[in-house]
């Protein structure tokens, strides 16, 4: 017998996820922190590495220039340098030279226009820039800017699927746009995090702790997970 076909979850059952969670890992406290082109860096040295590691390059980048124009103005080699703990350094040091010379305009380098658009449009700007993609987009609009937008990370994508609130095998663009759709307004930053830290500590990709979890009885995947 095939699988019945996937439905987007109610409302309720999206909310009953959130406040399992809440209770879980109680309610991120946190303000938008207004540095776009901050948030944009950051992100692009978050991929294929730790917190830890990220955090270290992005600090030595810091450290070794005083502005984001003299990131942009520096020599490939020097940024790679810079920031050399955070992994494929030779890769993202390229693409964060690249970025940083297409936000250029007039020899001035700023996002904080992109408050003044639609999360569409905002969207839509931040993804036309080298390798930007829609997790990295979320990121600086929700955290820098505090819009309404909601990352999907492998932690959320894997969480998401397990509970049923993406389709089976959906790409991240259409796990962004459910995101989207299903969250509450204002608690974007909420599922984001505690879905993560959830992934992090319980619903692990291998072996997850589906008997000690909080949300395995509403969880469809608990019963196979487990066995």
């Amino acid at each position: 017998m095939s699988a019945a076909p996937w439905k987007r979850p109610p409302a309720r059952r999206v909310r009953a996820i959130r406040d399992r969670l809440r209770l879980v890992y109680g309610v991120p406290g946190w303000s938008a922190h207004g540095q776009p082109i901050a948030e944009l860096v950051l992100t692009v040295l978050s991929q294929s590495t730790n917190d830890r590691n990220r955090d270290v390059a992005y600090l030595r980048l810091r450290e070794r220039f005083a502005t984001w124009d003299e990131v942009r103005r520096a020599p490939v080699d020097e940024i790679e340098d810079a920031i050399r703990p955070g992994g494929i350094s030779k890769v993202k040091s390229a693409r964060i030279k690249s970025i940083l010379e297409a936000i250029a305009v007039d020899g001035e380098l700023s996002l904080d226009w992109l408050a003044q658009r639609s999360v569409a449009e905002a969207q839509a700007y931040l993804c036309s820039l080298p390798g930007v993609g829609r997790k990295t987009a979320a990121c600086v609009l929700l955290f820098a800017l505090g819009m309404r937008d909601v990352p999907v990370d492998t932690h959320v994508s894997r969480v998401g699927t397990r509970l049923g609130l993406f389709r089976p095998r959906a790409p991240f663009q259409e796990m962004h746009d459910e995101m989207l759709s299903i969250t509450p307004p204002g608690q974007e930053l909420e599922l984001h995090v505690n879905l993560l830290r959830h992934g992090r500590r319980t619903c692990h990709a291998r072996r997850p702790q589906c008997r000690a979890c909080a949300l395995a009885r509403m969880c469809p995947s608990a019963h196979a997970l487990s066995v």
